[in-house]
């Protein structure tokens, strides 16, 4: 029995008494809804705890999609989950308990029911303008500190027609995102979050945040334009869809806001509130604010940010603080712009309900700021990101050409090998760029830098990027705002649109992608082939692929620099032993892939580059004195198909970290990118294209393949994990990888973030077979059990990997510009380009990026494309399958092997599928996915069955 009054809380809880509430809420929370609502029975003030509205909120928040406010989180909830009924009265009864009480929930019901209406109206710290002349802006305030400017959105039609009541009236039905801590995307239409604001008292009341606004509600976009002062963008250069979030409709009622935060990729930012008032708050690079403590991710910088809600901060930090530690404030009114720069923290409560948009930037003096935090790598953007200096010893005023700081303070024995942790506290005082930053935690471990001086000068910045990492190819943070391939391609835009700036994308190059280095190297490429040295145009890689590729003077010039040396020697030597083959077998695919000119290695050592030419054949002297092969002949290919397969990337460290680059040279293919022009094609234009296609893969997948007799037979093969013995070597490697991510399937599918629905997690297990090698087994006619042999595998057909020819721009149309026309003959003339990540399998994987990333998901297409094909989709003297006399067994089609692999793939082709028919989300199957996305495999499989 529990006891009543002052005892109720141990009796009550028992053994668990002696844990926090805090500590208490955060366990219960833990838990699915179903078990909240047991344990709510199990004692009075479990009752309680299960019954606080955050955590109901909590639960609601998780399950994403769109959302109607039922009037509390708890009924909400269970709504959802179809764990009541609209009239069930029992959520409306709730209990009341004497003799309880907690001191950490009644804060938290505290900052839901309390009233800002007591903050003043006051000038703030933050300078304030009417306007400015573009010169003083860029002179006073451009990446030196804030500036509120009152008349800026003075002409706006949203200055009258972005009140609460006339944006209901208009977009009620619109549904529109909401920004909230929580994993899952949730969207409510206006008139339902206009109710939620009505009826909430919630600690951190949820506020749309949407950057697709102009999708939902174009008309919006019409009522307000970018001011003056902000109008240069570098990201403008990018096509819509290519660039990363930058504009934000943004509505919240009081006690909502921005907790403490720098904006994503160092941009600037420019914020226009419409009604209501806003409080801000904000800090300069080098001070992390009071009660907040940033993680850095050791291997790629990754940042994440622990932060009180706005609301939090205002009450509970913001008044401990000593005056010569406050923020720069200021309290912004309607039709007020506020500029934040470049690396600013900055945080935001909404004292009344308002309606904002804002923007984000980058212009000519955050551009080098945004490429660094781009680069891989967690040192900079410990220092960048997180505005902290991390650097105990030198002050920068000893040298003006900043030199190599010590980072001994990087390296305490305390710190975890992943993360490191920082935490603001004391005092900051700044000058102009140079900021004090006082004090830092590493992992507990305390380190005055009461004297230290930090400065956001890009030249300072720079030199804490790790000069070993190869910054184009590692990998990048996934919090980055634009992914690698992109950034590449905004910067070559750039350098070809943008010339006058050219010293500038130069110098931002260099710092995202090393750009200086690729260019030494392509130097003494042209010097050794004797090829022409490339022009001012043709200094930045072009394309969008995992290497550098440059092109100089008709030449494609690729280094191979993605997964380190192991993995791009076998890149290249997969490569060179598949043109070889092409050669001696007279396969018409020769004609359709680029004509190879020269190969071999760029070795760095004393500062000067060395080149060696190589065919694939044997083993140079470069590598063998450092690669682990044991025996080979000069005649084969030693770094080829099967050596790629057993050996994998498995090298010495040594190995991994020599200054060596393969390298291929060929001629240009004629044509142009399908990526860079497809959607100017109709599908009748594209119809040919796949026919083609159809046609090139059929000549890839019918090539032999090379003997094994000169591949060792030990390695880095990882067959213990294929359990079947009578599995042919050839399908061994595979089969071992994919069993090895079906045993961790759940794991595997989680890595991709929100791409795969929760519900289909829990079910790939049962839906995957109970070994790989199932999808493969055949019987001939006599029943002995066989395994067709794989095939050679491009692995990488997208559709910036395919050339066509027959495009021609249109001077027909009387709106000629970006017009083009079409030749279906000469649309049969394609070029398959970038084979350095040939494999062996099944073909029907190379099916799965064709019908995704080529084809967008077109039926029609895809028929078209196995009209074309006329192969069955696994070779063998037979294609009898073992299953079919199972009736209705899945073994048996061919789609469920394609979303095998699917599931099972390296890369996050769930993501592409879920992106092309958002509607699969709400599929509860694998099954429903399956017939709807590759269905038409089997009426293939059927008609050309022999």
């Amino acid at each position: 029995m529990e006891a009543a009054g002052d005892g109720r809380r141990e009796g009550a809880l028992g053994a668990l008494a002696v844990l926090p509430d805090e500590v208490l809420c955060a366990v219960v929370d833990l838990l699915p809804p179903a078990d909240i609502g047991r344990l709510a029975c199990v004692s009075s003030v479990m009752y309680i705890l299960c019954n606080e509205e955050p955590l109901w909120m909590s639960k609601c928040l998780s399950i994403g999609g769109p959302l109607e406010y039922k009037g509390s989180w708890k009924k909400t909830t269970l709504s959802r989950l179809s764990l009541c009924s609209e009239n069930d009265e029992n959520w409306q009864k709730p209990r009341q308990f004497d003799g309880f009480s907690s001191l950490y929930l009644y804060r938290r019901w505290y900052r839901c029911f309390t009233s800002l209406s007591s903050f003043s109206f006051d000038d703030g710290h933050v300078e304030k303008k009417d306007d400015l002349l573009l010169d003083q802006f860029r002179s006073q305030y451009d990446g030196k500190g804030p500036v509120l400017l009152t008349k800026l959105a003075e002409t706006w039609p949203a200055r009258t027609k972005w009140t609460l009541h006339q944006l209901t009236k208009d977009f009620g039905e619109v549904p529109f995102r909401i920004s909230q801590r929580s994993p899952q995307k949730i969207t409510m239409k206006l008139k339902d979050y206009v109710s939620y604001m009505e009826l909430q008292h919630d600690e951190d009341p949820l506020y749309i945040f949407d950057d697709k606004f102009g999708e939902s509600a174009p008309a919006l976009l019409q009522d307000y334009s970018v001011p003056h002062l902000f109008q240069e963008d570098f990201f403008d250069i990018l096509d819509y869809d290519q660039r990363p979030a930058f504009r934000w409709l943004i509505i919240g009622p009081e006690r909502s806001g921005a907790s403490w935060h720098v904006d994503p990729g160092l941009t600037s930012a420019w914020n226009t509130l419409l009604c209501g008032r806003k409080r801000w708050a904000l800090y300069p690079p080098g001070r992390v604010p009071g009660g907040v403590t940033v993680h850095v991710n050791d291997e790629d910088g990754d940042v994440d940010i622990e932060t009180p809600t706005s609301l939090q901060w205002w009450l509970d930090i913001y008044p401990h603080l000593p005056e010569h530690e406050k923020p720069l404030e200021c309290t912004q009114l309607p039709g007020e712009t506020i500029f934040v720069p470049s690396g600013w923290w900055h945080c935001v409560l909404n004292l009344e309900t308002t309606v904002a948009v804002t923007q984000n930037f980058v212009n000519q003096s955050n551009f080098q700021h945004v490429c660094l935090d781009m680069a891989p790598g967690h040192r900079h953007k410990g220092v960048c990101r997180a505005g902290l200096l991390a650097v105990p010893g030198n002050s920068v005023k000893d040298n003006e050409n900043h030199p190599s700081v010590p980072m001994s303070g990087w390296n305490h024995p305390d710190m975890s090998r992943k993360e490191k942790r920082f935490k603001g506290s004391e005092s900051l005082r700044t000058s102009n760029s140079i900021n004090h930053c006082s004090a830092f935690e590493f992992s507990g471990v305390q380190e005055s830098l009461e004297n230290q001086e930090f400065s956001y000068d890009i030249g300072f910045l720079s030199q804490f990027l790790e000069k070993e990492r190869d910054h184009y190819s590692s990998i990048w943070s996934p919090t980055n705002s634009l992914g690698q391939r992109e950034a590449r391609e905004w910067l070559r835009r750039l350098w070809v649109l943008k010339p006058e700036l050219r010293e500038l994308v130069w110098k931002g190059a260099c710092l995202a992608i090393n750009v200086d280095k690729w260019y030494s190297c392509l130097e003494e490429i042209c010097a050794c082939h004797s090829l022409p040295l490339p022009t001012e145009d043709e200094k930045l890689p072009v394309g969008t692929g995992s290497n550098p590729v440059f092109i100089v003077s008709g030449n494609v010039i690729k280094i191979y620099a993605e997964g380190g040396l192991a993995y791009s020697v076998h890149g290249l030597g997969t490569e060179l032993e598949f043109y070889d083959l092409l050669q001696k077998s007279g396969s018409p695919l020769i004609n359709h892939i680029p004509e190879i000119i020269a190969s071999g290695f760029l070795e760095y050592e004393d500062d000067i580059y060395r080149t060696v030419p190589w065919d694939g054949k044997g083993m140079p002297d470069v590598l063998a004195k450092h690669y682990p092969l044991v025996s080979y002949a000069n005649s084969c290919f030693p770094l080829g198909l099967w050596s790629k397969q057993r050996f994998g990337t498995s090298s010495s460290p040594d190995v991994l970290n020599r200054p060596i680059w393969p390298y291929m040279v060929t001629r240009k293919c004629k044509g142009d990118i399908f990526a860079r022009i497809r959607d100017v094609l109709s599908k009748t234009d594209i119809l040919p294209l796949a026919s083609s296609l159809g046609v090139q893969m059929r000549n890839i997948h019918l090539l032999p393949l090379p003997h094994m007799e000169h591949v060792p037979k030990s390695g880095n093969s990882d067959v213990k994990d294929c359990d079947d013995a009578t599995v042919l070597p050839e399908w061994q490697q595979l089969v071992s990888t994919l069993n090895r991510r079906m045993k961790n399937v759940k794991k595997h599918l989680a890595n991709w973030g929100n791409s795969v629905p929760q519900v289909l997690i829990e079910k790939a297990e049962g839906y995957l077979p109970p070994n790989m090698d199932f999808l493969i087994k055949f019987v001939k006619d006599d029943g002995d059990l066989v395994h067709p042999l794989p095939s050679w595998i491009h692995s990488d057909i997208m559709d910036d990997n395919i050339l066509i020819e027959g495009i021609t721009e249109s001077s027909s149309s009387s709106s000629s510009k970006g017009s083009h026309e079409a030749d279906p003959e000469k649309m049969n003339a394609i070029h398959i380009i970038d084979f350095s990540d040939l494999s062996i399998g099944d073909p029907l994987c190379d099916i799965i990026p064709l019908h995704l990333d080529v084809f967008r998901g077109d039926t029609d297409l895809l028929r078209e494309f196995l009209r074309s094909y006329q192969l069955p989709l696994l070779r063998g003297e037979s294609n009898t399958d073992i299953y079919k006399s199972v009736k209705n067994s899945k073994f048996s089609r061919a789609s469920y092997r394609a979303m095998c692999y699917c599931i099972l793939h390296e890369d996050n082709v769930l993501a592409a599928i879920f992106s092309l028919w958002k509607e699969l989300r709400a599929a509860t199957s694998w099954e429903d996915i399956e017939n709807f996305v590759w269905g038409e495999l089997n009426q293939y499989q059927e008609s050309c069955t022999p």
